[in-house]
């Protein structure tokens, strides 16, 4: 039997019809959001953050490590921006190389808190209520443990270093992926696509992550960008407090102790150390919130 003109464009009408949709949905996100000017300016803050941190070799005057003694504890000079500490060293290029110990704390710690979190928040809301029960009993005993008290416990057991604290990092934030996860599953579990994907006979491991994972993952990613100032805030006070990384390795949270100590006879480090902590994290909290404000329908104001 022969395909009438009308049958053929009934027969490809819908998915063009639904790409159309889709695409006019992004479309209409992407201009939500340009026309969001703090989400605008953390997006700036978001990318000066990543491009300091990835091409610090490139942007960099100095060696971090490199001593000029005789112009130790200076202001700004053409020589150096940011001054020079206690031991010469300049200050605008440790925080530049610090800002990589903070992209590498941050992108470690949270994508692998997130996937565990992920999982574990999935395999709560969809598996059985005993095992629901385990997990959000893991869960709660993680969140009871202030960060600071935890990674004073492991320093006393492992030593100061940068694996600490990823590993601080991690442990701590779990939950929050895991809660939130396992809160979306269980919306998603008794819906009509997820029930007729049942009675089709689906294994519930290709449920979880054909169907509810793609779900679920919007929120979380939403609440990874308003982590990162957190966990970046976390490492450079846990280095503040000589918990962290251990100088001469350039970090935030070490600049700002070393700067501390020499606050009475110049300021700049304390200073150079404390603006990107604050750019950093105005960056991601405001692109966040315009990210939560634009993918959430109910968040969005006039429409």
């Amino acid at each position: 039997m022969s395909v009438t003109p009308s049958d053929d464009n009934q027969q490809t009408g819908t998915p063009t019809i639904s790409a159309e949709i889709e695409f006019s949905e992004r479309r209409e996100k992407l201009i939500l959001f340009m026309r969001n000017k703090l989400g605008m300016i953390g997006l700036l803050l978001v990318l000066l953050f990543f491009a300091s941190a990835i091409f610090a070799p490139i942007f960099a005057t100095h060696d971090p490590f490199q001593m000029d003694i005789p112009n130790r504890m200076s202001g700004p000079t053409e020589e150096h921006w940011a001054g020079t500490d206690q031991l010469g060293r300049d200050t605008y290029s440790r925080v530049l190389y610090g800002g990589r110990v903070a992209l590498k704390v941050a992108a470690i710690g949270i994508s692998v808190s997130l996937s565990i979190g992920l999982l574990l928040g999935m395999l709560a809301g969809y598996g059985p209520r005993w095992l629901d029960n385990i997990l959000l009993l893991v869960f709660d005993s993680i969140r009871s443990f202030p960060t600071i008290v935890l990674a004073l416990a492991a320093v006393a057991l492992l030593g100061p270093s940068l694996n600490l604290v990823l590993t601080v990092v991690i442990v701590t934030t779990i939950p929050s992926y895991g809660r939130l996860a396992r809160t979306s599953t269980l919306a998603l579990k008794n819906t009509e696509f997820i029930i007729a994907e049942q009675s089709l006979g689906a294994s519930p491991a290709r449920i979880m992550l054909r169907h509810i994972m793609p779900n679920v993952i919007g929120p979380l990613l939403i609440l990874a960008a308003m982590d990162v100032p957190v966990v970046v805030t976390v490492e450079a006070g846990l280095s503040f407090l000589g918990l962290g990384v251990l100088p001469p390795t350039a970090s935030w949270g070490t600049i700002l102790n070393e700067g501390y100590l020499i606050i009475r006879d110049t300021p700049w480090p304390v200073i150079a150390g404390g603006i990107p902590l604050v750019l950093t994290t105005l960056g991601f909290t405001f692109l966040g919130e315009a990210l939560r404000d634009i993918l959430d329908p109910k968040l969005r104001k006039g429409h």
